[in-house]
């Protein structure tokens, strides 16, 4: 079995890697080329394309790099084309996924689609061209499959991956002479561009914790340069790579830029503060179009304001000084690990890589 699966940044590399590994267990002869980063090599994927090189988010990071984008998506069906797969698996990255799914489609090649863009929080009409493009959409949010099954959409709900990551790190606590309450973790993404519009902000408050011991957590897609260029005013910040699960279970807060890191911030257990600040222009197009009451994926799931939320001018160092005091208070703590036991048990079981994995192979199987 030949499968040719595509993620296009760091939680995508993840899950992918997950789901090759599965695939492998299950299927030993299976041969997956991917375009990721080191742990879907590392799982036995033959890697094509480093998500370093695909990281584009917002409209005018799009508009701006459209040439490159363009470039790899002809490299892309070039590639498929002479590759030959059974199926196409597609991991999130709707922005250059669905295009290909699209092209894939009218190729005749079997398309499995594992993450589902967010088109339930923007672009809805979307669903029509993944119903048309798309053989079976694989959800991790259990809203998911009740929105894709609306729409008479062929859809399984596997659980979510970092129910089984969160559970089976087992690293010991290896940051020195500090207890848990005086370390404070910081997590702004793992782009250049969100870098470079939250790392100073979530910098600037660290001066008034003195108590607490602030730790940068590094993405593993970004130089340490990048973090030094901010972090050089800051001498008592440190920064640490390939530790984050490490900072955040031994960490009083969390300064969490949006997306999967508040999922994994919660499934830890540590409270946290959420964090995005985007271009301007791409903000405001967003604005017009996204139909969601929250940012953070916790608050998404519960359907509620658990996680507090600073977006775009909101995000200040006033700001963010004043919800990381009231997040460090014991009784929001208290509050947040109740909800986010309520969100552990929405999410459901462990167990998701292995059933997308067994999804894949009967969908590829099936063929249809």
């Amino acid at each position: 079995m030949k499968l040719y699966i595509i993620a296009g940044e760091a939680s995508g590399d993840l899950h992918g890697a997950n789901l090759v590994k599965a695939l492998r267990h299950l299927q030993p002869n299976v041969q997956c080329r991917v375009w990721g980063g080191e742990m879907m090599q590392e799982a036995g994927g033959q890697l094509v394309k480093h998500y370093r090189d695909l990281a584009f988010m917002g409209f005018w990071e799009v508009l701006t790099n459209l040439r490159t984008i363009l470039n790899n998506l002809r490299f892309c069906k070039r590639d498929i084309l002479e590759f030959k797969p059974d199926a196409l698996v597609l991991i999130d990255y709707p922005g250059f996924n669905l295009r290909i799914a699209k092209w894939a489609k009218r190729q005749g090649i079997q398309v499995i689609y594992y993450i589902s863009p967010q088109i339930w929080a923007w672009h809805t009409s979307r669903v029509h061209a993944i119903k048309r493009d798309v053989d079976k959409m694989l959800v991790i949010l259990p809203f998911e499959a009740e929105f894709y099954q609306k729409y008479n959409m062929p859809v399984t709900f596997v659980g979510h991956p970092l129910l089984d990551v969160i559970a089976g790190y087992t690293a010991p606590l290896t940051i020195a002479d500090q207890p848990p309450s005086r370390v404070i973790t910081l997590l702004p993404g793992s782009r250049k561009q969100e870098l470079k519009r939250i790392l100073p902000v979530m910098l600037a408050v660290t001066q008034d914790f003195p108590q607490y011991r602030f730790v940068v957590a590094g993405a593993p897609s970004l130089p340490e340069a990048v973090y030094r260029e901010y972090m050089r005013e800051y001498p008592a910040v440190e920064l640490e790579f390939g530790k984050t699960y490490t900072l955040l279970a031994q960490s009083a807060a969390a300064l969490v830029k949006s997306g999967t890191s508040t999922l994994e911030t919660a499934l830890v257990g540590t409270p946290q503060v959420v964090c995005y600040a985007g271009n301007p222009l791409s903000f405001a197009i967003a604005k017009r179009v996204v139909n969601v009451p929250y940012i953070s994926l916790v608050n998404l799931i519960l359907d509620r304001l658990l996680v507090r939320e600073l977006i775009q001018d909101a995000l200040n160092p006033d700001k963010l000084r004043e919800a990381l005091l009231e997040v460090l208070e014991p009784k929001h703590v208290a509050e947040l690990k109740k909800g986010y036991a309520e969100l552990r048990r929405r999410l459901g079981d462990g167990g998701a890589s292995q059933r997308a994995a067994r999804a894949v192979i009967d969908q590829v199987l099936s063929g249809t």
